[in-house]
């Protein structure tokens, strides 16, 4: 028997448009005990994008918990009931790719709708204004934050801890749920208007790319090597020669950084850096060769390279990688709706967009060739479908 959560969320902006920011609850629907938190400062934004934004993290939080979960949504927001209950039209185009995105998360016959009153949506009320207060801050929401368990009225005279996550992302030995991949269509078929377009571009070359040692987010951090420097500057002329490029996030690394900030420098844009589209942790692997790695960790090699939910020691699978990469996906989706955005990153989070884009299965991540700075491109439409326009383009470099 499916288990059944509610969803409670809510959204804010403070000067509509104004700081905005979402919360979101997951709540045992036998016990209302909390299950899961998710809350986000999401920059400038209406009430009604934050609440949309709400909507669909505590949608994705639901998922992660149990795929195959019935949920109730309870929101105050009166015209996100309606409008995802299909009782009112969606005219505005801010709304409606976030509502196409938010039917993609769970099968519209899993999920239920119910408008509450203010006073009854307490906790997500609470979340998102956690949220916007640390975006005032110029910090993110973290979950160390939250008083979750003084809400819950089922916590125990004990003290059992409440289970809090900021994007509803399971402890490493849990099993992950795949996120949610682009539903199958032809976005091209119809008048969708303008998509929200990705070029990816992986940054340029470091000491350690030509050796071809595993280099993710737990090592060395490495710099730019002259060469990598020479593809980020070929890379700003050959962005700059399109002019198309509105806007420029980057993983934080430093390698990225540097070729973002190249980047943008060239384009007169600022660089936004979004944590979830860091390398992956490669853990005890940091810094050595393949073959140094089945040297040492045959079995745990095997074991990652037959599943995407086996890790490294000390690192992190394939799986994690892919609920942190699809959230953030969804943040700059909202906050980019109809822009063409550059996204400077590695990789693993480049080739895990374009597999969740094809909807293809998590073994395709070994069967792609991404060259140092090389671009890709992925077009985002308003009904939730996306399209690969290009893959590993390097004619920029010479």
């Amino acid at each position: 028997m499916s288990r059944r959560f509610i969803v409670e969320a809510d959204g804010g902006s403070r000067g509509n448009p104004g700081p905005a920011g979402y919360g979101a609850v997951v709540l045992d629907a036998e016990t209302g005990e909390p299950l899961a938190e998710a809350a986000e400062y999401i920059g400038t934004a209406t009430n009604n994008v934050a609440e949309y934004r709400g909507l669909i993290a505590g949608l994705r939080a639901a998922h992660a918990l149990d795929p195959e979960a019935a949920v109730r949504v309870r929101m105050d927001s009166k015209l996100v009931v309606e409008q995802m209950s299909g009782r009112w039209k969606i005219k505005h185009p801010d709304m409606r790719p976030l509502a196409a995105e938010a039917k993609t998360v769970l099968p519209s016959g899993r999920v239920t709708y119910e408008w509450i009153p203010r006073e009854q949506n307490k906790h997500a009320d609470r979340l998102a204004n956690e949220a916007m207060d640390a975006g005032k801050r110029g910090e993110q929401w973290q979950p160390s934050r939250s008083t979750a368990a003084l809400d819950s009225p089922s916590r125990s005279a004990a003290g059992e801890r409440t289970a809090t996550a900021a994007a509803a992302v399971p402890e490493k030995d849990e099993p992950l749920a795949e996120p949610a991949p682009a539903p199958l269509g032809y976005a091209a078929a119809a008048d969708l208007g303008t998509p929200t377009t990705f070029v990816l571009l992986r940054h340029g070359e470091t000491a350690l790319t030509p050796e071809k040692r595993f280099s993710g987010s737990g090592g060395s951090d490495p710099e730019l090597s002259p060469a990598g420097r020479r593809q980020a500057e070929q890379v700003a002329a050959a962005l700059a020669a399109r002019g198309t490029i509105q806007a420029v996030v980057s993983s934080p690394l430093r390698r990225c950084r540097e070729t973002a900030e190249t980047v943008a420098a060239r384009l007169g844009l600022d660089v936004r850096i979004d944590e979830g589209l860091r390398e992956t942790d490669f853990g005890a692997w940091e810094g050595l060769s393949f073959a140094e790695v089945r040297e040492r960790y045959p079995e745990e090699l095997d074991a990652w390279l037959g599943s995407a939910k086996a890790a490294p020691p000390g690192g992190e699978s394939f799986a994690q990688v892919a609920r942190r990469t699809a959230l953030a996906r969804d943040k700059i989706l909202a906050r980019h709706a109809g822009r063409t955005v550059l996204l400077v990153t590695h990789v693993t989070p480049v080739k895990t967009l374009v597999r969740l884009a094809l909807g293809a299965p998590p073994e395709s991540l070994f069967r792609m060739e991404l060259s140092a700075a090389s671009l890709s491109a992925v077009a985002y439409y308003a009904d939730g479908n996306a399209s690969l326009r290009l893959l590993n383009d390097t004619g920029h470099l010479r």
